[in-house]
């Protein structure tokens, strides 16, 4: 018997049921060609982090869902018909080990590498975001065109993402980039119905997730990965962030992942594993004083499993995701079937 009885326990995310509440969330590899099409490096990656491991869920790395959206040579893309059998391939390579897998899709906004879109980036506002973000050159406030625009470029990419097999995607809307720049006060200051209070704010993520939802239909999984606080004076709370989960799940959004907001994917105040557990379990809880129970998912230094199932257990989140020991050690889901009681995943059909 499991030692980890909530770890090793099923949940229901959508549609599918994961076998466990581990999940292996995005973690960018760069291993892509400059332009975005999916190489054999990049499949077998994926290939090489399901093959022994007993994971309940992976969750690719972010592909850009048009070409001003892309963060950086090497990003994946979804934004092209043509890409569908790439994608495929990456798909395939987690599915022959009998694991789901959804593909997360994002615009970088003004985080886009201008090396790689070789135009001036987009934004809400003519605002850089503040930190590690820093250095890059001010953006073009985006026009109403250029919003419809790009929630039609994410329905576009979530199609995609279907034709390639995909169990569904996670629509990225943390970490400082496009979507996430809209939340925030500190990188939002537009006048119009796309700025100002909470509600104009969270439009074009709740626009856009009910345009992903309406093209993959009922029977695949949608996830929001969401800048739920941004740790920053003057910038996102905890309970904006929490308002703004409820309404993305009531617009159809099955998971939600919360994650760091303008001060990306780390924390400077503190190295306690599951950093963001205070704003997700704010998150959790007013989900459920909703009525609403889709899982939430927390990531963020997190290498014990002890350190996992207490998580659960102090209602800190659902599901655990685990990124960089996946990341650089493509065995470390061994023990996983250790502690889970699991039997090991045969690796026949690949070398």
């Amino acid at each position: 018997m499991s030692d980890l009885p909530l770890l090793g326990s099923p949940v229901e995310a959508g549609s599918v049921t994961l076998r466990n509440r581990i999940a292996m969330v995005p973690m960018a590899t760069g291993k892509a060609t400059p332009e975005g099409a999916v190489t054999p490096e990049l499949a077998e990656h994926y290939a090489a982090r399901a093959r022994h491991s007993t994971l309940g869920l992976v969750e690719s790395e972010h592909h850009f869902v048009c070409a001003d959206g892309q963060a950086k040579l090497g990003q994946p893309s979804v934004s092209r018909d043509e890409d569908v059998d790439g994608l495929a391939r990456e798909c395939a390579a987690v599915h022959e080990f009998d694991t789901p897998v959804i593909m997360q899709i994002s615009h970088a906004g003004s985080a886009a590498s201008r090396d790689a879109i070789g135009v001036q980036a987009i934004a809400p506002s003519a605002v850089t975001c503040p930190g590690a973000k820093v250095g890059h050159p001010v953006p073009r406030e985006m026009s109403l065109a250029d919003i419809e625009r790009v929630t039609e470029a994410f329905a576009a990419a979530a199609a995609r993402a279907r034709r390639a097999g995909f169990d569904g995607v996670e629509v990225h809307a943390a970490h400082g980039y496009l979507l996430d720049e809209f939340l925030s006060p500190l990188t939002n200051r537009r006048e119009d119905e796309y700025g100002g209070d909470l509600a104009g704010r969270t439009r074009i993520i709740l626009e856009v997730v009910q345009a992903v939802r309406s093209e993959l239909g009922s029977g695949q999984v949608l996830s929001v990965r969401l800048g739920a606080c941004d740790y920053m004076d003057g910038g996102t709370t905890a309970d904006e962030g929490a308002a703004c989960a409820v309404e993305a799940v009531r617009a159809g959004a099955d998971l939600i992942s919360v994650s760091g907001g303008m001060c990306y994917y780390s924390r400077r105040d503190t190295l306690e594993p599951g950093w963001f557990s205070d704003t997700s379990t704010v998150v959790r809880a007013a989900l459920r004083e909703e009525g609403l129970d889709a899982p939430v998912i927390l990531a963020g230094g997190i290498r014990k499993l002890e350190d996992a199932e207490r998580l659960l257990e102090q209602g800190a989140c659902d599901i655990v995701g685990i990124g960089r020991p996946f990341l650089n050690n493509p065995d470390w889901g061994r023990r996983l079937i250790r502690r889970l009681g699991a039997n090991e995943r045969p690796s026949e059909g690949r070398p």
